[in-house]
């Protein structure tokens, strides 16, 4: 139930968005479900229907809904989390972006993969573990692994139970994206087997084991593209000497 807010014309919009925050955190609110429309909303908090679009805006801005025109308002799938949270997209290098990505992530995984092993139920680790599968297996064939490694970076995430991980993702997922794209989807034989060991060491419960694979696994991801810069740099400069 929404509460009524005080009449300060400028404070309304911020006081209309933090009230519809609450309505969709006490009502547990997954993501696709729709809130209740402006006129209800614009009723239970005593304010007129402009306050509540404009409150409404400011939600959007900050990913929490969307607005689906003749339809309503909806939560977003992944509330209050940017798709480019950064502002990566404007880097130009990539390589060197991918190089410092990795520097990123051995700070975060290697204690994400560690929480996860204290934490996670047999469920989530068997879903895990299925996950890998299906990215070794697309890997050997040939095929793009990019929305599985994102899938397996998520739930590690989840499993976690660090309300703050799964905000992080956004820059993992990143990571992940960047590697790819830069090794050409090469994923090495070396990489599968640390990814194996991650998910090993969090089947027996093994946080130290975890910790390790994980920076097994990055440091061999950022060899992998350091190598694959310098094959590149090594190509041009052959070219332009041709």
């Amino acid at each position: 139930m929404l509460e009524s807010l005080n009449n300060n014309k400028k404070l309304l919009p911020k006081q209309a968005a933090e009230q519809i925050i609450k309505l969709i955190r006490e009502n547990q609110l997954q993501a696709g479900e729709k809130l209740p429309n402006e006129f209800e909303m614009a009723g239970q908090l005593s304010v007129g229907r402009g306050t509540i679009r404009e409150a409404v805006k400011i939600l959007e801005s900050r990913n929490i809904v969307e607005i689906r025109r003749g339809r309503g308002t909806f939560v977003c799938e992944h509330p209050g989390q940017m798709e480019d949270p950064l502002g990566l997209a404007l880097v130009e290098d990539k390589g060197r972006l991918a190089l410092d990505l990795c520097e990123i992530r051995l700070i975060l995984e290697p204690e994400l993969a560690a929480l996860a092993a204290q934490r996670a139920g047999e469920k989530e680790i068997r879903k895990l573990a299925e996950i890998q599968e299906q990215i070794e297996k697309l890997c050997r064939q040939g095929e793009s692994y990019l929305k599985k490694d994102m899938e397996f970076h998520e739930l590690l995430a989840r499993i976690s139970r660090n309300a703050v991980m799964p905000r992080l993702v956004p820059i993992i997922q990143e990571g992940v994206s960047l590697f790819i794209e830069v090794t050409e989807l090469s994923l090495a034989e070396e990489t599968l087997r640390t990814q194996r060991k991650i998910v090993e060491a969090i089947q027996e419960h093994d946080p130290q084991k975890a910790r390790e694979a994980m920076k097994e696994h990055l440091l061999l991801n950022q060899e992998r593209i350091q190598e694959k810069i310098w094959e590149d740099k090594s190509e041009t400069f052959i070219d332009g000497k041709g």
